[in-house]
């Protein structure tokens, strides 16, 4: 890279360089893709203590406004309406193809919905988002904060020390807590596959409540390249590779994000872009659909590779692949035809000029520990 003037630097840039990490272009932001210890070690260190990672390239932003719950259902197939405060949801914004034009997070808040979008996507998001439900409810963008993700079996117990009451917090719950001094929108959440929690937090802030964290024998710094790997043993998607614009909700196996409220013969269905195609893929199904893929053997089978079935005649592709610390095995996910979707089946990944044997699993390789 790395420190290239074009780029845009998180409230959290200097700390990452005096820590060594490695820093890279991502999302148009300078971000550290590892640290001194190594994207393995960072890996199994979140898996067994507490991983720190900046995620403030992020975009969050407030909408609020009577109708907000409404507006946010008519770009949203998820149920909005009956969010209840201090409560968080996983969604989708759609286009009227019924592809996923971004996921993201919506929480309900007392006043508003804090929603948080990916990176690469949050100014189109934001632009679209306006001009779609901008005329019914605020919308805000919150540049003045950062978000911090702190994951891992210990995650809960170090960030308890300094607010005991997040260890009250479920799963999906979120509320409001002093930090080192700052007030901070805390959840229950994350994308590891572990507990822990996600903190927005007012940028000013952000280093120093870092820093307060880091201090603590079990929390470390993690980088991008071990949040890969993390969520990827998981089987959580990673936007603009395993989900786009062109990958419906039915397709991506990410039905159970669409609650029976906004599907036929709810009270509210439908009402979002994209309606008929997800509807009818909702009834009847979808002639694709994401699944996991595990390699048997040691190589790596990585994004772009052609599957093929026995007879050499195309069954699907890999979306996303590589090593997975956890299971000590290549693992990946990818998209098939459902009739070589069925756990067990034997396909073979095009890789360069040979083919390795692979086999269609669940797509999440590790038990997940979240607190329900």
């Amino acid at each position: 890279m790395s420190d290239e003037p074009s780029l845009k630097k998180t409230p959290l840039h200097d700390l990452h360089v005096q820590l060594g990490a490695k820093m890279v272009s991502f999302a148009g932001y300078a971000m550290p893709v590892q640290f001194p210890p190594g994207i393995k070690a960072e890996h199994l260190h979140t898996r067994r203590a507490a991983g720190l990672f900046d995620v403030s390239h992020m975009g969050q932003a407030s909408i609020a406004g009577d109708g907000a719950a409404a507006a946010l259902e008519s770009v949203i197939p998820v149920n909005i309406v009956d969010l209840e405060p201090g409560r968080q949801r996983y969604g989708f914004l759609t286009n009227d193809a019924g592809g996923i034009r971004d996921d993201l997070m919506v929480t309900r808040r007392e006043n508003d919905f804090l929603v948080v979008l990916n990176a690469a996507c949050k100014e189109e998001d934001l632009a679209w988002l306006d001009e779609a439900i901008g005329g019914r409810c605020r919308i805000e963008r919150l540049d003045d904060r950062a978000l911090i993700a702190l994951q891992g079996p210990a995650a809960v117990d170090a960030v308890s020390r300094l607010a005991p009451e997040i260890a009250g917090l479920k799963f999906m719950d979120a509320g409001w807590f002093d930090l080192a001094g700052a007030s901070c929108y805390v959840s229950r959440s994350g994308y590891t596959g572990e507990d822990g929690v996600e903190i927005s937090v007012p940028a000013d802030a952000a280093d120093a409540l870092a820093r307060t964290l880091l201090a603590f024998d079990e929390v470390s710094p993690i980088g991008l390249g071990a949040r890969d790997s993390l969520r990827l043993e998981a089987g959580l998607c990673l936007y603009g590779h395993d989900i786009d614009a062109a990958t419906t909700p039915v397709e991506a196996a990410l039905t159970w994000a669409i609650q029976k409220v906004r599907r036929r013969g709810g009270a509210r269905a439908g009402g979002f872009p994209g309606e008929a195609v997800i509807l009818d893929q909702l009834d009847n199904g979808a002639e694709r659909r994401r699944v996991g893929i595990r390699p048997l053997g040691r190589a790596p089978v990585r994004e772009g590779a052609e599957l093929v079935d026995a007879s050499g005649e195309p069954a699907g592709a890999v979306t996303s692949g590589g090593f997975g610390p956890t299971v000590d095995a290549p693992v990946a996910m990818g998209y098939v035809s459902v009739r070589h979707a069925a756990s067990g089946t034997r396909l073979l990944a095009r890789v360069r000029n040979r083919e390795i044997e692979v086999e269609v699993t669940s797509p999440v390789f590790v038990e997940t520990h979240y607190a329900r």
